[in-house]
């Protein structure tokens, strides 16, 4: 089984329990996304002496914890599932618990560092001429385009962000983009 250097953060029990399914590897539990000071500074101590992977669930509670560890404990690592990858089989909310093997191991080995400073990489206009952001379109296609980087979904503010966060270039995008469109033109 493969083995994960850095500690990997995640919501309850039951990721920590498919992650263990999947790779060996150590986690840290936020247990819900009211994350306490005492669970922060695991995640600092965890990320000076062996690096973070942040994985939650791909929803808003997912993203909230996402973001509050981003500010506490900058540097760390991201790695993210699709929805389709964390939807339940039966009845449930989306959860890193429902996920393969497969897609957890995927995941986890294109995880992103995030750049604290980083110049705007991707120009504003390049995601409204790819209709990333304005058209009846653009919410199927950030998912498409998220799926496709491994970034996970964002709304239409925050792509430009999460894009220069990871440091994806305009030419990955424009790559991307294009396998995207030509799908869609091969459904019509």
């Amino acid at each position: 089984m493969e083995k994960i250097k850095e500690i990997i953060v995640v919501e309850g029990r039951d990721d920590t329990r498919r992650i263990h399914e999947s790779v060996e590897a150590d986690t840290i539990e936020t247990n819900g996304s009211a994350i306490n000071a005492e669970t922060l500074q695991l995640i600092a101590k965890a990320q000076e002496t062996r690096g973070v992977i942040v994985f939650t669930d791909p929803d808003f509670p997912g993203e909230k914890i996402r973001k509050t560890i981003s500010r506490a404990v900058p540097g760390v690592k991201h790695a993210f599932l699709t929805t389709t990858e964390a939807k339940p089989k039966g009845q449930g909310s989306l959860g890193i618990e429902h996920a393969s093997p497969e897609a957890i191991r995927k995941a986890l080995a294109k995880s992103y560092t995030e750049v604290l400073e980083q110049e705007t990489v991707i120009p504003r206009q390049l995601l409204l001429d790819a209709g990333l952001i304005v058209g009846d379109f653009a919410r199927k296609r950030r998912e498409k385009l998220g799926e496709r980087l491994n970034i996970g979904y964002t709304n239409g503010k925050q792509l430009q962000k999460r894009l220069q966060m990871f440091q994806i270039s305009p030419d990955e995008v424009i790559q991307a983009m294009q396998r995207i469109l030509e799908e869609e033109n091969d459904k019509s």
